[in-house]
């Protein structure tokens, strides 16, 4: 039985975290590779886009790291969670700050990659849930 402050991930988790680094490290790339082209695309800030990417690069190895364990560090797990959680509310907020000036393309990526880390972080939140209950059982 693993220490508490460890869990055994159930399925969800381990499916969840390891979507989470494929979707990452695809962005990543993407991001990485063509932040020029996607700035001229979305109307977004091309250093907003690189080094979106180049911190996805290291956000997809740990996500992808965490979804390979058998025991996962719970404490890690929860800062995933909240760190796409708030993710989500900081791509928000970017768009209503009036900060960046996306068009009608660039918006629809934001809120599109918004949706998709809200989605990551709920997925991950259950699947944590459901492998505490496991343990419980």
């Amino acid at each position: 039985m693993p220490h508490p402050s460890t869990t055994r991930p159930s399925t969800l988790l381990r499916r969840a975290l390891q979507a989470d680094a494929v979707v990452s490290g695809a962005m990543a790339l993407l991001l990485s590779l063509a932040a020029g082209t996607l700035s001229r695309l979305l109307a977004l800030p091309q250093p907003l886009l690189l080094e979106t990417g180049l911190f996805l690069i290291g956000y997809a190895a740990l996500v992808g790291w965490l979804g390979t364990r058998n025991v996962l560090p719970r404490a890690l797990v929860l800062f995933v969670i909240g760190g796409n959680a708030l993710w989500t509310l900081a791509s928000v907020a970017l768009l209503l700050s009036g900060a960046v000036a996306p068009n009608a393309l660039g918006l629809a990526f934001v809120l599109l990659q918004a949706t998709a880390v809200g989605i990551f972080a709920e997925l991950q939140f259950i699947g944590l849930k459901r492998s505490d209950a496991a343990l419980a059982s």
